[in-house]
């Protein structure tokens, strides 16, 4: 088949781009070098939709994240995604502090950031009551948010799905030809053909770049941020996400809720060689346990349920790249995608939309459009239904009678529904992101065993070929008698 549009990567801006042409009569395929949509640094990172501030004045990050912000509350809501306007604070601890939360304010309001405003220790303390003593002032974005990034991901990518577009995984790209006008795209002996090709390879755009011929203009730098996520008791610590003022690594260590209850903290920023190295180090926890004491300090770093860290992509230019090729006809760049790539997601699929229109993509509605995740509507957990909704839930489907996972009250409703999804799960990890059965408390010590006895089952297979995640993650290896 020939396809209009090849999007090389399935992380959160290959998906909304996919998402954002799922409302056009084009056709679409999506290819993904892991196993799963939201493979890399989209399931890693802060889950913050940031405000707008922070970035320069004129920049495209400033104008992505500003429309971005503003754009995800809407299709978070309209697709089932966990999202909460909490609003953030940047605290400032001196004069310096001070006067660099200023000069975030002015950028803020030149990026058209609404309802920034510097507030002082009083209001902070009221709003935070576990903020260090030592805080005098901070800047408030109440047009922040949280979102649960991987969610989100698999929300559009469903949507897009169901609206006609293509996923290939397991579809690491390591060539590129054009002749004719048509780009062949391989993967070993497989090959997909399109006439416009999207680069939203993240971490590894530059190499898609070099093999379509047209090379990045600045280098893209893979930099690790290792986090620790706490246990729900403590949700109280925070009720804003909560920043110290940034450094030239970044926005720094931060506090933050998460949108499905738990307390985020980092990440810090670490230049890796391995664009794939994802380790978490002693020496990396006690840097971001310092600074989460610096913001909290009566934070509980011993309610810390489990660990881990992304790489971000980022660029040597400070800005996003998102450009159509001057070398390769039909071929667009959405390189450069660091924080804040995920709040500026919505816009990034609106304004590749208008690229591909400009370099002429005939863009026309299409009729039938559906705008949920299944032609049957969304998916909604157990957990997140109404008494009413869970009862009607039941007598359709015994299964949501039986609970798998303890700690965040999923049911083998739930689990099923994620096996069969437009994006089915078929390992342990893939069932545990749509559904959040192992997050809790006891990190799949209660569930996993049982959710790998429903993937056998629902699948056909062995139960010792079930996996965790990758290849070589089986759960069993055999039986001992």
């Amino acid at each position: 088949m020939l396809y209009d549009v090849i999007i090389i990567g399935a992380g959160i801006s290959g998906a909304m781009c996919s998402y954002s042409l799922a409302k056009y009569n084009v056709s679409v395929c999506v290819l993904e070098a892991g196993e799963d949509v939201a493979y890399g640094s989209t399931r890693a990172n802060s889950a913050i939709v940031h405000a707008g501030y922070d970035a320069k004045e004129g920049s495209l990050k400033a104008l992505l994240n500003v429309r971005g912000c503003e754009m995800m509350e809407k299709i978070a809501r309209s697709l089932d995604v966990h999202y909460e306007k909490c609003g953030s604070l940047v605290i400032g601890f001196d004069e310096r502090d001070r006067e660099h939360i200023e000069l975030l304010k002015r950028r803020g309001d030149i990026n058209g950031v609404k309802d920034l405003r510097i507030i002082e220790r009083d209001e902070l303390m009221a709003l935070e009551p576990y903020v260090s003593d030592d805080a005098t002032c901070a800047l408030l974005a109440p047009t922040a948010g949280i979102v649960c990034p991987y969610d989100l991901a698999f929300a559009v990518s469903e949507n897009a799905v169901t609206n006609g577009a293509e996923f290939r995984f397991d579809f690491k790209v390591d060539k590129i030809e054009c002749s004719d006008g048509i780009y062949s795209v391989y993967s070993g002996e497989n090959c997909v053909q399109g006439k416009y090709v999207l680069n939203c390879a993240g971490l590894y755009c530059d190499e898609i770049a070099n093999l379509a011929g047209d090379p990045l203009p600045f280098e893209i730098i893979p930099r690790r941020g290792e986090y620790m996520l706490l246990d729900k008791i403590e949700s109280k610590i925070a009720h804003h996400t909560l920043f110290v003022t940034p450094s030239e690594k970044g926005k720094g260590i931060l506090v933050s809720p998460t949108a499905d209850g738990n307390i985020i903290v980092g990440p810090n920023a670490n230049l890796v060689e391995e664009k794939s190295d994802t380790s978490v180090t002693y020496e990396g926890l006690d840097e971001i346990a310092e600074g989460a004491r610096l913001i909290v300090p009566d934070i509980n770093l011993k309610a810390n349920i489990t660990s881990f860290a992304g790489v971000r992509p980022t660029p040597s230019s400070g800005d996003f790249y998102i450009q159509a090729s001057e070398k390769c006809k039909n071929f667009v760049h959405v390189a450069g995608i660091e924080s804040p790539g995920l709040a500026s997601s919505p816009a990034i699929g609106e304004y590749v939309v208008e690229i591909l229109r400009k370099i002429g993509l005939a863009l026309v509605s299409r009729e039938n459009y559906i705008p949920t995740r299944s032609k049957d509507g969304n998916y909604k957990l157990f957990c997140d239904m109404t008494g009413e909704e869970r009862a009607e839930a039941i007598k359709k489907n015994p299964a949501f009678a039986k609970m798998i996972c303890r700690c965040e009250n999923i049911t083998e409703g739930d689990i099923l529904g994620a096996i069969h999804r437009p994006i089915p799960a078929h390992t342990v990890d893939m069932v545990k992101r749509r559904t959040r059965s192992g997050m809790g408390r006891c990190q799949g010590g209660f569930c996993r065993t049982r959710v790998a006895d429903i993937i056998s089952r629902e699948l056909g297979i062995p139960l010792s070929e079930v996996r965790k995640f990758t290849k070589n993650s089986k759960i069993l290896y055999g039986k001992t008698k």
